[in-house]
């Protein structure tokens, strides 16, 4: 199974899935990648998921682009702006969409109530992903 993760900056929504979907299926191929990539995973986003008990700290942000001609058993979009912005990945075989707010969008009181929202996400994404399909 080969499957990749779409948002806009890739340092978000995108990684902390593509850290997910890694741990839950060790065997499957997983990428995550950017319509607009950032230059490093947001450090709430590697806290967060460290603190959920798992590692995306060796993940970097990614092109789409670069993926383009790779085939796909699933292409999944975590926000509309990548939903809309995202080319047609010819070679997939479907391809899944769900919006989820972007964390590093919201207005944080502390450090504190910043990884909580960054927690949020992360159980929200985990949700979605162990619902999406019972044939993965």
């Amino acid at each position: 199974m080969k499957i990749i993760v779409i948002c806009t900056g890739n340092t978000c929504r995108s990684q902390i899935a593509e850290g997910l979907l890694k741990n839950k299926y060790p065997d499957y191929e997983i990428q995550s990648a950017g319509t607009h990539p950032e230059n490093n995973v947001n450090p709430y986003a590697v806290r967060a998921m460290s603190e959920e008990g798992y590692d995306i700290s060796a993940q970097y942000p990614k092109l789409v682009d670069d993926f383009i001609d790779e085939t796909f058993d699933y292409v999944l979009t975590v926000c509309d702006s990548a939903n809309e912005l995202c080319p047609i990945f010819p070679n997939a075989k479907n391809r899944i969409h769900n919006s989820f707010v972007d964390p590093s969008r919201a207005s944080y009181d502390s450090d504190e109530h910043a990884l909580q929202i960054y927690k949020q996400t992360v159980k929200e994404i985990s949700d979605w992903i162990d619902n999406l399909n019972p044939n993965y």
